[in-house]
């Protein structure tokens, strides 16, 4: 079975909201998965943060993003939403784009409308391209994919620049020109949730932002104002990074780690989760084999 057939459209046809966690690293994604969560958001967020200690505006680009994905597919089986940005460029660099992740591993693929380099959506001074541009860049992305079953998301960051009506033409535009899912970035209340959720047809992705500009509400709350999906996509790393901080202080006013103890995984869980003990049993096989010949 290809990776795009490890698909998220049941997650978009259910009546149930699915909760996406977002990495940007294959550890992280490695803790979604045995977490049991049903699919991962490779965030370009956090690729940028993660991978390359980088802020997300635009300083990463398809190679980057393709060789992280590269590297979650190879040690998580969980289907993979990629955010490919803006596609990194015109419809033909759609298209590559699109065949790229595809054949990386990419389950679903997230495109936006902003003009490039991209901001993170939660940031100011965010620009975008004309409607009718990405709709070009939607039925590329929809004509490339090699596998029925891969997902095209189409995001629009209208809202900041030229408001919600704005976005969410451009998000039913998107739909009609072949998007599978849609998603309209920032909303900045509850009422725009509202509305977004219930004037654009088809399944919608919401994301969760904490400290962004967009009201935090639980999975069940969103589920009730009609969206399909909600990712939390820079959640993980940040967590990462304050605890990350907080045990380097100490460590640097202390020089003692024992009071982390148990707030660290043990050694031995570490090495559980990258799969030391799979690779030790292979190994040993494959010794047992020749011992035996």
């Amino acid at each position: 079975m290809s990776a795009a057939k490890r698909s998220i459209r049941p997650l978009l046809e259910s009546s149930e909201i699915s909760v996406v966690p977002g990495a940007g690293t294959a550890l992280e994604a490695r803790v979604i998965e045995e977490c049991g969560f049903p699919a991962i958001y490779v965030s370009g967020y956090a690729t940028a943060a993660a991978v390359h200690g980088l802020p997300d505006i635009g300083l990463i680009g398809s190679a980057e993003v393709v060789a992280n994905v590269e590297a979650i597919r190879h040690v998580t089986t969980a289907p993979l939403i990629v955010d490919a940005d803006t596609g990194y460029g015109d419809a033909v660099n759609v298209r590559d784009t699109v065949r790229r992740l595809e054949r990386a591993g990419a389950s679903a693929i997230q495109l936006e409308d902003q003009v490039w380099p991209k901001r993170c959506g939660h940031m100011a001074d965010k620009e975008v391209v004309d409607a009718n541009t990405m709709a070009r860049k939607v039925r590329a992305a929809v004509a490339a994919r090699r596998d029925e079953n891969t997902v095209i998301i189409a995001r629009t960051d209208a809202r900041a620049p030229l408001g919600l009506d704005e976005a969410i033409r451009r998000a039913r535009l998107y739909r009609a020109a072949g998007a599978d899912a849609t998603f309209v970035d920032a909303p900045q209340s509850v009422d725009e949730l509202r509305r977004i959720a219930a004037e654009v047809e088809g399944p919608s992705v919401v994301n969760m932002s904490e400290t962004g500009l967009t009201p935090l509400l639980s999975a069940r709350d969103l589920g009730e104002l009609g969206f399909s999906l909600v990712i939390f996509p820079s959640s993980a790393v940040r967590v990462t990074a304050h605890a990350l901080r907080a045990f380097l202080e100490e460590l640097r006013r202390t020089g003692d780690s024992r009071s982390w103890v148990g707030s660290m995984a043990s050694l031995g869980a570490l090495n559980g989760l990258v799969g030391l003990d799979d690779a030790e049993a292979f190994d040993a096989s494959i010794a047992d084999e020749a011992v035996q010949a």
